[in-house]
């Protein structure tokens, strides 16, 4: 029979390889051009993806946010006037602590979920369940 010791030596050797710093979950960043007078972003709808909400629930958010009209065609987000970049990640930032991380283990595996007019951010990790404004 081995010793506790030997058995918690064993277990450690077992374990795989620490990453340093790698955050599970990490939010891409905005890719698009200028065109004229409006903003085309490439890749927001595989953002939305990423952080496993809906595209038009984000995109709704944004236009908001940002006080400019926009909307899909095809794979690109068109906003009708000049956005920096910057202004948009951070705009995203905000919406995925309002709207994705967990407010009591700031886990993102969460969902929205409907219950008598009032959606509330579920969180499956933890099980928290915290209501949030509608968009």
């Amino acid at each position: 029979m081995e010793s506790y010791e030997q058995l918690l030596a064993k277990a450690e050797q077992e374990l795989p390889e620490q990453q340093e710093g790698g955050e599970r979950f990490v939010i891409e960043k905005i890719k698009g051009h200028l065109e004229g007078n409006k903003t085309i972003l490439i890749n927001l709808k595989k953002i939305a993806k990423d952080l496993r909400r809906d595209e038009s629930h984000l995109l709704k958010y944004l236009l908001r946010e940002l006080a400019t009209p926009g909307h899909y065609v095809g794979d690109r987000t068109i906003f009708g006037t000049k956005v920096p970049a910057s202004l948009i990640n951070k705009k995203i930032k905000k919406y995925a602590s309002e709207f994705v991380y967990c407010s009591e283990c700031s886990k993102p595996d969460t969902k929205l979920v409907e219950e008598k007019d009032v959606v509330y951010l579920r969180c499956l990790a933890c099980g928290a369940k915290k209501p949030v404004k509608k968009i």
